[in-house]
């Protein structure tokens, strides 16, 4: 009987990227496929290369926040949370109660928004643009919250060293619970879609898989941490601001694939609505300052706030400039302006729940600015070049619980006005070392399903 020939087998390099779509054109992955497995994989990064931390040192300390924005701008303000806080450890500076809570509020919103984008987006590459588009829209009702705060949907740039940039406006404890509930039926809606979807979880199921042990040993946090059943959260391991009021639970997988992290994010995004629903119940008002002569807390909703001329007709910003350029004084000179938040600042009052009471690092509020010489004084040592903040020399570190994992913000300070080093931890850079890992021994058809799951942001990545 005659002997079937030995077909000669070889195998076949694939690039997979830059260009790709699933890629976000910044991440080339060389697959050394056998057939549709995937026998080897080397990924290259850098595409997107911003120095950030080389810029950070070419500004102010507050100079650094629009850089923030711009690391995982899907969740800016863990960014600018991260970064103040390891600025304000330097300094040893606690920011105001009120503070706190906001920034635990915005950084959850942040963390939300996040999630809804890894997960849509992954979901779309597998073929559930119907999830994609209720995700988004999903989306869009918290970032209506971040832009009614911020003045900003993406680089929004909140934060300050020792507080944020202006208080919650008129209204918006209403508005997030209504934001909050669209979002919840959004994710019931995602959940009927996907969860239990056959062609989903044969895609997701057994693919990408890493043991909790491996894991820890290539440096993983966040949900694909936890995805492989260790319950590490550092708002839980480290708490900070003030995560240790408020209950939350530590979601975790048990197989360490797909669709356990799908599962870990899903359940996360409840897990942050509990927390900004209960920042919300408790964040504190009244008295929140110390008189510094008498040692009597003062109550700011008694204090006079500065007289303001409302019965004047209100005017534009944008067209009271375009007047004013055109030399039409006359149409302006009995306006007020119409600002957005980003503009607006706020008031003495207000500035105290907000800001940390240190003239050397937090700016003063607006009608101090423009109305007294002090004020001036102080604002221009805060801003101009050659001044601004100064900690004292020394070094400190501070992580954060970011949307993919520990972000955490090395800040070194030679007492000078700007940064002498920031070393930022991101936390999808571990992954991205592990990816290699992952993806040998699965098909050619699992890289796009197990590359989503890392959420990889490429402003973090290559900051």
């Amino acid at each position: 009987m005659p002997e079937t020939p030995t077909l000669d087998t070889k195998e076949m390099l694939i690039n997979v990227g830059p260009s790709h779509p699933a890629m976000h054109g910044i991440i080339r992955i060389v697959a050394r496929l056998d057939g549709e497995v995937i026998r080897g994989a080397e990924v290259e990064i850098g595409y997107l290369h911003r120095g950030f931390e080389k810029m950070s040192e070419t500004v102010s300390y507050n100079g650094v926040m629009p850089y923030t924005d711009r690391l995982n701008y899907v969740s800016p303000l863990i960014n600018n949370v991260g970064y103040c806080l390891a600025v304000e450890k330097l300094i040893g500076l606690t920011a105001p109660e009120r503070c706190q809570y906001i920034r635990v509020i915005m950084s959850e919103i942040s963390r939300i928004t996040d999630h809804l984008t890894c997960v849509g987006a992954s979901a779309m590459e597998l073929g559930a643009f119907t999830v994609f588009l209720y995700m988004i829209k999903a989306r869009e009702y918290l970032w209506e919250m971040v832009e009614a705060v911020t003045g900003a949907r993406l680089t929004v740039s909140y934060c300050r060293i020792g507080g944020v940039k202006g208080d919650l406006p008129a209204g918006f404890e209403a508005q997030c619970r209504k934001a909050l509930t669209e979002t919840r039926a959004v994710l019931k809606e995602v959940d009927k879609l996907l969860s239990r979807n056959r062609i989903f979880v044969d895609r997701m199921k057994e693919t990408g898989r890493i043991s909790g042990e491996e894991a820890i040993a290539w440096g993983i946090t966040g949900p694909f941490l936890r995805g492989s059943g260790v319950a590490y959260d550092v708002r839980k391991a480290n708490p900070y601001l003030v995560y240790d009021r408020l209950e939350f639970e530590i979601p975790v997988g048990r197989h360490g694939d797909n669709l356990d992290r799908y599962y870990v994010r899903m359940a996360e995004m409840e897990q942050s609505m509990r927390i900004v629903e209960q920042a919300l119940a408790k964040i504190p008002g009244g008295p929140v300052l110390v008189e510094p002569e008498s040692g009597k807390p003062v109550d700011l909703e008694k204090m006079t706030p500065p007289a303001k001329p409302e019965s004047l007709p209100v005017m534009p910003a944008a067209v009271m400039v375009d007047k004013g350029k055109r030399g039409r004084i006359h149409e302006i000179r009995d306006r007020l302006a119409q600002v957005d938040p980003t503009l607006g600042g706020y008031d003495a009052a207000t500035e105290r729940q907000v800001a940390a009471g240190e003239k050397r690092v937090s700016l003063p509020p607006k009608e101090d600015t423009y109305g007294n010489i002090e004020g001036l004084m102080n604002h221009f040592k805060l801003v101009m070049f050659g001044h601004g903040v100064r900690p004292p020399q020394g070094e400190a570190y501070f992580p954060v619980e970011g949307a993919n994992g520990e972000l955490g913000f090395y800040v070194v300070s030679d007492g000078s006005e700007n940064p002498y080093r920031v070393r930022v931890r991101p936390p999808c850079f571990t992954i991205m070392g592990a990816l290699p890992k992952l993806l040998i021994g699965d098909m050619m058809a699992d890289l796009v399903p197990t590359f989503g799951s890392v959420n990889m942001i490429g402003g973090e990545l290559d900051r």
